[in-house]
């Protein structure tokens, strides 16, 4: 099995974290290593699949939460295990709880408080970019947690690179040209660096976020991505845990 790991969360030992990729476990699913459980395919081999992914990490299904993404600027404070509803950031103060982002494209965002002891799991496409999600979610941790920038570490993991995001005028419109290429085939949003820069607005330091060069999109043997495959899509999971130390 081969599982995307973040060298910023490799200094703490108090945490665990790790991506999933499409290879894992032998499966006869098109879908490949696929975690998600609302693309079509088999429940019960996708749930056999978390096991196996979540072991891996030293967890289990019953330790993490998730959510259920609709593209949102919801931010939700997590203090059990489970499914939590509808939100694309979740944060927690809770040990031993896994926090999990779903990805086949857009951008996912971990945090560690390494003072405070919270993380947080985001998701942001191009909808939750334009709200803000991430920005949001490091002002509540601000807010509730005490959260300070200079205590914050960052994992940006792989996401669907700019020269591969076509998008219709509608939607380039809502972000600041600097994110838009106007190309003779077409527009092209930079979604991962409009998501970077809000982190460093927030007050964050080059060196306390790691960005991983991954593309979903060319990545067609490691990671999944629905621009590229469409309805064959699978969904990968980031989870991102605090343990006892």
């Amino acid at each position: 099995m081969e599982i995307i790991t973040s060298r910023i969360f490799q200094n703490y030992p108090e945490i665990i974290f790790g991506l999933s990729t499409k290879s894992g476990a032998e499966t006869i699913s098109p879908f490949g290593f696929n975690l998600s459980l609302t693309v079509g395919d088999d429940p019960d081999l996708v749930l056999a699949n978390r096991e196996i992914f979540f072991n891996e990490l030293g967890l289990t299904s019953g330790n993490v939460a998730f959510q259920k993404q609709v593209h949102s600027e919801i931010v939700t404070i997590v203090d059990n295990a489970g499914m939590i509803g509808e939100s694309d950031a979740m944060i927690t103060s809770r040990i031993g709880i896994g926090l999990a982002v779903s990805t086949a494209d857009c951008v996912p965002v971990f945090v560690y408080d390494r003072i405070n002891r919270v993380i947080a799991g985001i998701h942001s496409g191009w909808r939750g970019t334009q709200k803000k999600i991430v920005l949001k979610t490091l002002e509540c941790m601000r807010n509730r947690f005490n959260s300070n920038p200079a205590d914050l570490v960052i994992f940006v993991g792989p996401s669907i690179s700019q020269k591969n995001y076509e998008v219709g005028s509608e939607v380039a419109l809502l972000f600041d040209r600097k994110y838009s290429v106007n190309s003779g085939s077409g527009i092209y949003l930079d979604v991962l660096q409009a998501n970077i820069d809000m982190i460093r607005k927030f007050g964050i330091a080059s060196d306390q976020i790691e960005i991983s060069p991954l593309c979903s999109y060319d990545e067609k043997e490691m990671l999944h991505s629905h621009r590229r495959d469409g309805k064959l899509s699978g969904r990968s999971l980031g989870v991102l845990a605090m343990v006892e130390n």
